[in-house]
């Protein structure tokens, strides 16, 4: 049963044919928000979610993709993740340069919203996870320049730090939110960081925070709004 959300603007998902990404789109529409996406593929995107989606074909890489992907949005997902440890899809190509492009270009254009899917222990250089090209470190410095950028006023954002992200339903989870990372290990389904990322366009507590979260145990939610009640600022 889909719910219709009281946002009003079209949303930009990055990295919408990705894991995560794929329930960011999913859990928009379910809200009634009009989904654009960034893909590579027009192909892959459109076998993943037919018509209900604007598809703007291009690369993270590419500054003219990025901004005439942003062109009109007033919201930005980001679920950007690199997938080798060189080359275009590395973490300092995506992760950082690819994230820092996009927060650029979303300023811009005048987006008044944006959410980024980061990852927990991303201030700790020494956690196992950095060696893999450094992608801690990577999405630590995208986390800043965000912070940064859209600390200016008539804009916001919101910074989820998930724990190792694994597949399921949305809301079948009991919560654990934290702040200052000191979450070292952890899991959380997809769906429910897709779930916060979508719900901080509308959601006021949500609104310049960044927090790390983890899965407890089963447990039915009604809504995940909860969660950002139990963050300071």
């Amino acid at each position: 049963m889909s719910t219709i959300s009281e946002y009003r603007g079209k949303v930009l998902v990055a990295g919408a044919t990705g894991k995560t990404g794929s329930w960011v789109v999913r859990r928009l529409l379910h809200y009634g928000v009009p989904v654009r996406v960034l893909s590579r593929s027009e192909e892959k995107a459109r076998t993943l979610f037919g018509d209900k989606v604007e598809i703007v074909v291009g690369k993270i890489q590419s500054d003219e993709d990025v901004a005439r992907a942003v062109e009109g949005c007033t919201g930005v997902i980001s679920a950007l993740g690199s997938s080798s440890v060189t080359g275009e899809s590395s973490p300092s190509e995506v992760d950082r340069d690819g994230a820092i492009r996009l927060v650029d270009a979303a300023a811009k254009a005048g987006v008044t919203h944006m959410a980024m899917v980061s990852s927990i222990a991303v201030t700790k250089w020494f956690h196992p996870l950095n060696l893999f090209g450094g992608v801690l470190t990577m999405k630590y410095a995208a986390e800043e320049h965000l912070r940064k950028v859209f600390s200016q006023p008539g804009r916001s954002c919101t910074i989820i730090r998930p724990g190792g992200l694994r597949d399921g339903e949305p809301l079948q989870h009991r919560l654990q939110v934290d702040q200052g990372d000191r979450l070292w290990s952890g899991w959380t389904n997809r769906s429910d960081v897709a779930e916060l990322a979508v719900i901080s366009l509308w959601v006021p507590k949500a609104k310049n925070r960044t927090f790390e979260v983890i899965s407890e145990a089963p447990e039915a939610q009604q809504s995940l709004e909860k969660y950002y009640e139990q963050l300071h600022e």
